[in-house]
């Protein structure tokens, strides 16, 4: 085993390299390039013996990938933002070809205004396509889920396609010390993709429900996807322990931290719960009692233990890093539709936004969270829905505003 400094994105091609992938289709979008270029170069370098192929945009990339992963091939790719949204049609098509692959998406905001910086609408935008979802918040846990996504996705309890997600910018091109398993060790752990008779093979008509169908067999076809997804919740949780025993490092579907006497509690997802982490100790040192949720799966949405970890608490803050406009916080909604009908009316639930386009969250803000569900705890009421945004931000845009109209009242005095 090897501990260097990787960026997220070199952690997910490394990923790549030791699942031993077959394919690479792929097509360039920021901030995900840097996963493309390492990999064509081990690949022209014959470090990999795998093929990579330049489509003409991500609709045609995902095709391709649905395309081989049914006949048998171990598929890897990866995009971003608006090139996740310009392949949205194929990843309900790939998930219900049951074709199971590893796409990774490195989070950026969506336009308009354009960003190129994260938050997770774009990868929210997809949970309701068949594919499952892994949010990774470091270095280590990219590479590492990769493996086990693959290992996930190939089971014949699942058998569908997994998105792997990591945010844009601050965990794309941050470098973290990551270990690369000995790839011997990965080739016990995730052997090559098995045969069950499920690929297509020439000679060998089968049908995987992609013919036009009546509403009858459509609503078994897509229960089955159903079925599958809700049952990949305990085969991740094997899949965890499995890799514990190779590797030393134990993922679960949530990650508690510092939550065993904890009152009130802070969800959410992505690299800025490590910021959250910060946090939760400073108020610790403080004397408060304060944890952090973090679900790791997104889809299968693991319910039964959010449920367990934060039936019993006081109040929870979620902080989501994306915006439904006219909903609020996705996160806040699928937590509190999660907890509806805990024993007592379950914890005061708080819903805060912030992070949105890569706007950064300062601990003091973390701090200020806390403040706010705490004294909403003891008026026994939930504070309204709270975008994180400060004055000074408030009177830049402003300021902004003023120059852009300076600038109309000039074209138009000309």
């Amino acid at each position: 085993m090897t501990r260097i400094l990787l960026t997220g994105n070199a952690a997910a091609a490394w990923g790549a390299r030791l699942a031993a992938v077959d394919y690479v289709p792929a097509f360039p979008i920021t901030p995900q390039t840097e996963i493309i270029e390492t990999l064509a170069e081990w690949i022209d370098g014959g470090v990999m013996d795998s093929r990579l192929v330049t489509l003409e945009s991500e609709h045609s990339m995902l095709t391709a990938a649905g395309a081989a992963a049914v006949t048998g091939v171990r598929v890897f790719t990866a995009t971003s933002s608006q090139g996740l949204l310009y392949g949205m049609e194929m990843l309900y098509n790939l998930a219900g070809w049951r074709a199971p692959l590893v796409l990774v998406n490195v989070s950026r905001g969506l336009s308009a205004p354009i960003t190129l910086e994260p938050d997770h609408n774009d990868v929210l935008a997809a949970r309701d396509s068949g594919f499952l979802q892994i949010h990774c918040a470091t270095c280590q846990e990219v590479l590492d889920n990769v493996l086990l996504a693959y290992r996930l996705a190939e089971d014949s309890r699942v058998r569908l396609p997994v998105i792997v997600n990591l945010d844009g910018f601050y965990l794309s091109f941050t470098r973290e010390p990551v270990e690369i398993p000995d790839p011997v060790a990965v080739a016990d752990f995730l052997p090559p993709f098995a045969d069950l008779g499920q690929h297509f093979r020439g000679g060998q008509p089968s049908s995987q429900a992609v013919a036009v169908l009546g509403g009858g067999p459509y609503s078994y076809f897509r229960y089955q996807v159903h079925l599958a997804a809700e049952q990949a919740a305990a085969v991740y949780a094997d899949l965890g322990r499995q890799f514990e025993r190779h590797f030393g490092r134990l993922y679960q579907a949530v990650e508690a931290y510092r939550c065993d006497d904890a009152e009130l509690v802070l969800v959410m997802i992505g690299s800025f719960a490590t910021k959250a982490k910060v946090a939760v100790d400073r108020l610790r040192e403080a004397g408060q009692k304060v944890g952090l949720v973090r679900p790791l799966l997104l889809r299968p949405f693991p319910v039964a233990e959010l449920r367990r970890l934060l039936g019993q608490r006081k109040g929870v803050a979620v902080i989501d890093q994306n915006l439904s406009p006219g909903r609020g916080g996705i996160l806040h909604a699928e937590l509190a539709e999660a907890l509806y009908g805990l024993a007592k009316g379950g914890p005061l639930l708080a819903s805060f936004v912030g992070g949105l386009g890569g706007r950064d969250i300062a601990e003091e803000e973390f701090l200020q969270i806390v403040e706010v569900l705490s004294q909403a705890v003891q008026r026994g009421s939930a504070p309204p829905p709270r975008l994180l945004f400060t004055a000074d931000e408030l009177q830049q845009v402003r300021r902004l505003q003023d120059i852009a109209h300076g600038s109309r009242e000039g074209d138009d005095a000309s």
